[in-house]
């Protein structure tokens, strides 16, 4: 390949595990139909496994090449794989995707009329397409069942399989079905996939789906193109506006908590100049289904959504996500956070904060019957209470709350490691915190929760105040030079420091530990960190790939002038990365237009002499542009990806 080390070092994914493709019959198919010369990380070790009869697991983040570990095995084995999806979106995306590079796939789903599934039935009874994307609904339907037995099945993939585990953040029932697949069919490997997933979850799938010792795969958590940011709530509306019109012709997300908000804020964005359009499950399906297409082709800047939107998505190029409201669990952040920056290219993360979000969440989890329901709810969002108010690097949290390390004490990528938070001398309100804590323990015997204790800090008339006589404490109504949401912020930060203990097992009240108990007899000095300031810190973009922009914007309207003569999304055309290894490399012949990203042969014949048209037209009235690491040479691999986790 051309595109240098440069390239390489920013996306090091695309050229991992590279073999010779004359030596390996995997990377022709792989090339043909995909257009790449090389696996990303572990991509290779599970579609071996695959293909050697095993059960895998697969955990692989968002933009991470899942798709391609099912995809590819159905190319080069006989027979039909099955892919299990739970939206309609999701697998029309694929297979649209699919079909234009050449793939024989098709789906049956509920969204089908009568006359359009026939055909499909047909040319599956015939054995005319390699993969076929269905729900899992109409999957365990019994005839359907006895249909897959005549199409000779030769692998099951279990699409976001996380659906599968109550443990998890999109728990659906319809998923605990699929564990009757082991019994229906005893020979046929299963390969479940997900992006996200806590050790508790994982276990948890492979026990529902019955993987029989299944080849387990972890992939780094790590999305180094990702900045993630936290924005103090000041002006919200405002601050959202800028954000998005500093990022000129860059689409993205905002996911809101209300249906309302959605509505709100797309109409006021679109009165703004900034073309939005809503997503919630209240919309009609109609509705829901052409917002989305709009926006999946560009038409659209901005979806303003609730968590309804989003799952399986697979357009590349989403350059940014706004959290308007805090979400409720940092799985479902991550995940949602993860639908930017698909293709490698930066993209960025907004989380719209404001201490007053915690008590409304918890408003809607003390709603919630189910006892032990409330309490992993509320555990769950102290977790995300505290991502969004730690002073240290955001990466690193996330990393942790997985299992992972972070590589560097900095990450680069945050803005806690862009532009450190102010610090100032908590030492008075800290003792204060701790002795309120430390006496509430002492009159009555038994620990309180943190909204109790602000109480009797903040000299609260309330009667669980008069109840328990704590307006009697010497630390009754000591705290008036802060608020309660800043006595709040103090408390958690307290926690974070170990010197408090918040027992998620025991209604979440708060004890002082033996670090706290020290600190309050020798008066040390405590260092605590200021709130999140309204002001964003100087931009910075991960993974970008300098090119000729004036190129990259023709190229650009080209793809998009293509993709709607056929009704698809412009990224199923060529992606982002594909038009800016154009705009930089500036191929002049099929054979240099073959090496760029995602050109497999099928696309190579179909837009390979307009896209080189439209290279040659630009050089003609404009001058070459000259990047570092221009040269024709082929990358150096990285090392190769690491083994798979302990089964």
């Amino acid at each position: 390949m051309f595109f240098g080390n440069y390239f390489a070092s920013l996306h090091p994914s695309l050229y991992s595990a590279r073999v010779n493709l004359h030596r390996d019959p995997l990377l022709a198919p792989l090339k043909q139909y995909f257009g790449f010369s090389s696996f990303r990380p572990l991509q290779e070790e599970i579609i071996r496994d695959t293909l050697a009869g095993k059960d895998v697991f697969a955990v692989l983040p968002t933009g991470g090449g899942k798709s391609l570990c099912f995809q590819l095995p159905a190319l080069v084995r006989p027979g039909l794989t099955v892919v299990v999806s739970p939206l309609i979106a999701l697998m029309k995306d694929q297979v649209d995707a699919l079909q234009a590079a050449g793939v024989a796939a098709t789906l049956l789903n509920s969204s089908l009329a009568a006359g359009e599934s026939r055909p499909r039935l047909r040319g599956l009874h015939n054995g005319e397409f390699k993969l076929l994307y269905v729900a899992p609904e109409r999957l365990m339907l019994s005839g359907f069942l006895e249909d897959l037995k005549q199409w000779n099945v030769n692998r099951f993939a279990i699409d976001e399989a996380h659906c599968v585990s109550e443990w998890g953040h999109d728990f659906r029932p319809e998923y605990r079905q699929l564990a009757t697949l082991r019994d229906q069919f005893p020979g046929v490997p299963l390969m479940a996939l997900t992006a996200t997933a806590t050790e508790r979850v994982r276990a948890d799938i492979i026990e529902q789906l019955h993987l029989k010792n299944p080849a387990s795969y972890l992939a780094s958590f790590n999305r180094p193109n990702l900045t993630y940011r936290v924005a103090a709530k000041s002006g919200s509306y405002e601050q959202m506006v800028d954000f998005i019109k500093a990022r000129k012709g860059e689409g993205g997300i905002i996911y809101c908590q209300a249906r309302k908000t959605t509505e709100s804020l797309a109409r006021k964005l679109t009165e703004d100049g900034i073309n939005a359009r809503p997503y919630h499950a209240g919309l009609t399906a109609d509705e829901r289904s052409g917002n989305q297409e709009k926006f999946l082709r560009d038409e659209t800047r901005v979806i303003c959504a609730t968590i309804a939107f989003g799952m399986g998505i697979n357009k590349p190029n989403v350059r940014f996500v706004i959290h308007y409201d805090l979400p409720k669990n940092i799985e479902g952040y991550y995940q949602e956070t993860g639908r930017a920056g698909r293709d490698g290219l930066p993209g960025e993360c907004l989380l719209m904060f404001s201490p007053g979000d915690r008590v409304k969440q918890m408003r809607f989890i003390d709603e919630k019957p189910n006892p032990q329901e409330r309490d992993i709810a509320r555990a769950q969002l102290e977790q995300m209470i505290h991502y969004a108010e730690i002073a240290s690097c955001r990466r690193e949290f996330l990393l942790g709350y997985f299992g992972e390390k972070a590589g560097e004490p900095n990450c680069g990528g945050c803005d806690n490691c862009l532009a450190p938070r102010a610090t100032w001398d908590g030492t008075t309100a800290a003792q204060k915190f701790l002795s309120c804590v430390y006496r509430i323990r002492e009159k009555g015997g038994f620990g309180v929760g943190m909204n109790h204790i602000i109480e009797v800090l903040t000299g609260a008339d309330t009667e669980k105040v008069r109840k328990f006589g704590h307006h009697e404490l010497s630390t009754y109504n000591i705290g008036g030079e802060h608020t309660r949401a800043e006595w709040g912020a103090i408390g958690r930060e307290l926690i974070r420091l170990k010197l408090l203990f918040q027992n998620p097992e025991c209604f979440n009240i708060i004890e002082i530990t033996e670090a706290g108990r020290d600190a309050l007899k020798t008066r040390r000095k405590i260092t605590l960190t200021k709130p999140v300031q309204p002001n964003e810190p100087q931009k910075q973009r991960a993974g970008e790939i300098a090119c000729d922009e004036a190129l990259f914007e023709k190229l650009r309207a080209l793809r998009k002038q293509l993709a709607d003569e056929r009704g698809l999304p412009s990224y199923i055309i060529f992606s982002d990365v594909a038009l800016r290894q154009m705009a930089r490399f500036y191929p002049a012949s099929d054979r240099e237009f073959s090496r760029i990203s995602g050109v497999g042969d099928k696309k190579l014949r179909e837009f390979g002499a307009l896209f080189l048209g439209e290279i040659r037209a630009h050089l003609q009235t404009n001058a070459r542009q000259m990047f570092a690491d221009d040269s024709f040479t082929e990358a150096a691999a990285p090392p190769r990806a690491a083994p798979p986790a302990p089964q």
